[in-house]
């Protein structure tokens, strides 16, 4: 007899083949042990924890033959912490296709006359995350692309303002729903559709001659961020007494005393207005390229006073856009590569602005809320999954209060399984025991080199979802989330054992252990 505390199946699912086309004739036949073995290995897992008040949720089915192996609250709602890029990733594929590349555009509504742009510059984005050192040797380099653009249209003199224009994209920049404490923290960057180096800057701080001020390198240079050094330099090598104060957002003071002989210190903070600091950069890189700016930067505000408001086509020209035209244009790496940046490295700048790019795209609002719609809408209508099985608070997964269940994640994987991006899709998640993905989870096991999965962190939660090969050599979709977890280190190493339990999984009767 099974034991009282058994795992709640799911009915089996019609048949599917890896190319995802559906065939009938039901679930395939297992040995009479193979899959109860499996389920008494994965709840003996999750129970070792001996955490009481921990919820757990796993479900696995074959992507070959459409049974479920494992149900453990398939569909309990949990907050999914960075699985929740899963969706996000996908609805982007489907909306934008892999190849899609976010334009830059300088723009001016004057004309060129013996070299002297009369009229303003408006620098103009559509969401390109990637203008950074991340996939660039630096940022820079895109910056002096588009100033070459300019030189090779004649232009050394721009007569009017360096207008940054970030309309393409509203408000608000992030979910209401995430922490505080985690705004000025590079992963809780906010959403701008004009964005440079990711939206953060880099403070660089040593001490000095004694009683003066610690010395100071803001990153990137021409970044315009306002720091008011109040900091002391004093005897020693002590460091615990130097520290950022944000009462305003858009100053930063450093405060304290720093010893004279203390090594570099250095801290990534949040911009609080990306359009603003990618103008700055910008109007410096073009003075270095010998253009000179004579009106000086500022910002639209508002789509109602762009010049590009009532603009309906972006590329290769700006259709209802009177009077405006393009004089330089840069183009983001394709999509493909950056949401293997966004599954990867689990970037949730790159997530947030996809969503709002969905948004954009799908309804014409590019905002959290736009987002949101466009997201949920693709979830319900395109891949299936009931309404009452997501909750959609941002792109990224970092607010807990998203909520979704393993049922939605699997229902999500086969539809992606169907699709002509699950390619890229699979490529962007990070690999059991390999560099660059799960290089220290699961190695030298069965799914090294095998699962490839998302995966998820935040506080007291913990989640792992994708694809693996059984040693059969068949293909298993598998979600497993777990919130109020004490540690999420311990979490993630039940999920590897899980995750090495299916890769060894094998339909062939096997004898069951003896106590």
């Amino acid at each position: 007899m099974r034991r009282a505390y058994r795992m709640r199946l799911l009915p089996g699912a019609a048949a599917m083949l890896v190319s995802a086309a559906w065939v009938s004739g039901g679930a395939a036949q297992t040995g009479p042990d193979a899959k109860e073995l499996l389920e008494d290995a994965v709840l003996q897992s999750v129970q070792s924890t001996g955490w009481t008040g921990a919820e757990w949720g796993v479900l696995a089915v074959s992507l070959e033959h459409g049974d479920t192996l494992v149900a453990l609250n398939p569909d309990a709602p949990l907050a999914p912490a960075s699985n929740q890029k899963l969706f996000t990733s996908a609805a982007a594929l489907h909306h934008l296709g892999s190849d899609f590349r976010f334009p830059t555009f300088l723009l001016t509504d004057g004309e060129i006359v013996d070299g002297i742009l009369e009229g303003s510059l408006f620098l103009y984005g559509t969401g390109d995350p990637a203008i950074s050192d991340r996939l660039l040797d630096s940022p820079h380099l895109v910056l002096r692309g588009l100033a070459g653009q300019l030189r090779t249209a004649g232009i050394h003199t721009v007569s009017g303002e360096l207008r940054a224009d970030a309309t393409f994209f509203t408000g608000p920049n992030r979910s209401p729903t995430w922490r505080e404490r985690y705004l000025d923290n590079w992963y809780a960057a906010p959403v701008s559709a004009l964005t440079f180096q990711e939206n953060v800057v880099t403070l660089r701080m040593r001490g000095a001659d004694i009683g003066t001020p610690a010395r100071l390198i803001v990153e990137p240079a021409g970044a315009g961020l306002r720091v008011l050094n109040r900091s002391v330099s004093i005897p020693g090598n002590s460091r615990r007494r130097l520290f950022l104060v944000r009462d305003d957002p858009r100053t930063i003071r450093l405060e304290g005393q720093i010893g004279r002989e203390a090594g570099e210190l250095s801290r990534v903070l949040t911009v609080s207005d990306p359009p603003e600091i990618a103008a700055s950069v910008l109007k410096t890189v073009l003075e270095d390229e010998g253009i000179r700016v004579l009106g000086g930067v500022s910002r639209v505000h508002s789509p109602g006073d762009s010049e590009l408001g009532r603009a309906v086509t972006f590329a290769p020209a700006f259709a209802g856009a009177s009077g405006i035209r393009t004089l330089a244009v840069h183009y983001s790496p394709p999509l493909h590569e950056l949401i293997r940046v966004l599954n990867h490295v689990s970037h949730n700048l790159y997530a947030e602005i996809l969503l709002f790019t969905i948004g954009r795209v799908a309804s014409g609002d590019g905002s959290l809320a736009g987002g949101k719609q466009a997201l949920g809408r693709f979830l319900t209508e395109v891949v299936g999954i009931a309404a009452g099985e997501v909750r959609i608070e941002d792109g990224s997964g970092l607010s807990a209060r998203n909520r979704a269940t393993p049922s939605a994640y699997i229902e999500l994987l086969r539809h992606v399984a169907s699709t002509e991006y699950a390619e890229p899709l699979w490529a962007s998640l990070p690999e059991a025991g390999r560099s660059g993905g799960l290089i220290r989870r699961m190695a030298r096991s069965p799914a090294a080199g095998n699962l490839r999965a998302k995966t998820g962190t935040i506080r007291g939660v913990s989640g792992l979802s994708g694809i693996v090969t059984t040693a059969d050599g068949e293909p298993v979709l598998f979600s497993i989330l777990s919130n109020s977890v004490p540690s999420s280190s311990r979490a993630k190493r039940i999920e590897d054992a899980i995750g090495i339990e299916l890769a060894s999984f094998s339909r062939a009767p096997r004898a069951r252990a003896t106590q």
